[in-house]
């Protein structure tokens, strides 16, 4: 799994500076982060949407896109899946009640 996502993100990458009228990435980056942003929450609501509805084949197909989105915003933020991967073992064996206490910001 953890290959897929990570090709995938080398993908993001590579098209990020493709033609805009060849790559859908080059498109999207092309319309800043806000769109990107923006992109990331409506698939994170039809996520939900279908989880809620049960529906488990859209669950999957809206995660992908989800997951896909997320990757090409975290490439505009020069942030990597490794990042993002250093961040969750730091958490590993962690209480998520106080993982979220310990924040300054909440």
């Amino acid at each position: 799994m953890r290959a897929t996502l990570f090709d995938l993100e080398q993908t993001i990458r590579q098209r990020r500076n493709a033609d805009p009228g060849q790559s859908y990435v080059a498109k999207l980056t092309a319309r800043g982060r806000g769109k990107i942003a923006q992109k990331v929450g409506e698939e994170a609501v039809e996520t939900v949407i279908a989880a809620m509805a049960s529906d488990r084949q859209g669950t999957i197909s809206e995660s992908a896109d989800l997951l896909f989105h997320l990757l090409l915003l975290l490439a505009d933020l020069n942030i990597s899946l490794d990042d993002v991967l250093d961040e969750l073992d730091r958490r590993e064996g962690v209480s998520g009640i106080a993982e979220k206490a310990s924040r300054k910001d909440d």
